[in-house]
């Protein structure tokens, strides 16, 4: 897999991958089918104001057409297998030890997309602010970043390796 800076490519592993195609083939398939069956069934209880059952099933519905929108957007964007092969510089699918400036502590985690989640170490998005401005960078670096309450923090890149690779 190539490095890349490309922030509408989302980093998958193919377990990942895969358990969001089953999600949206559930979803479009017996989800839509299941959820089409309640609004029907609400309807033919009458007076659709004041039918709360009918008003539940239109937002489930809405929540399911929106998921399905946004695995679709995900999937559509993926790069899926595995994880970068060149340790040494922060790209989605790296395992990333990082220490902030004043904190001798480490924080190892995983870049990559939200949907990783299943993942044994935290998962930290290549959108974020923290993963914005450590991909690209190189072991030994520090970089600088603004935090969502407008402060700044400065980490310094301690590895980066591909995942699965890092030695516990």
């Amino acid at each position: 897999m190539t490095e890349t800076r490309d922030d509408n490519v989302t980093w998958l592993t193919q377990e990942a991958y895969d358990r969001l195609n089953a999600e949206l083939e559930h979803l479009t398939g017996t989800g839509r089918i299941e959820i089409a069956e309640k609004i029907e069934a609400a309807r033919e209880e009458g007076d659709l104001k004041e039918n709360g059952g009918y008003h539940a099933a239109k937002e489930e519905q809405g929540k399911i057409e929106a998921r399905i929108a946004q695995i679709q957007n995900i999937l559509r964007n993926a790069r899926v297998g595995g994880a970068p092969q060149k340790a040494g510089t922060v790209a989605p699918g790296m395992t990333v030890t990082i220490k902030f400036d004043g904190d001798d502590e480490e924080v190892t985690f995983l870049l990559a997309s939200r949907e990783e989640s299943g993942a044994p170490i935290d998962v930290y998005s290549p959108k974020s602010p923290l993963g914005h401005a450590i991909n690209g960078k190189k072991i030994g670096e520090t970089v600088t970043y603004t935090l969502p309450n407008g402060r700044s923090a400065s980490v310094e890149i301690i590895d980066a390796v591909p995942y699965g690779s890092e030695s516990s």
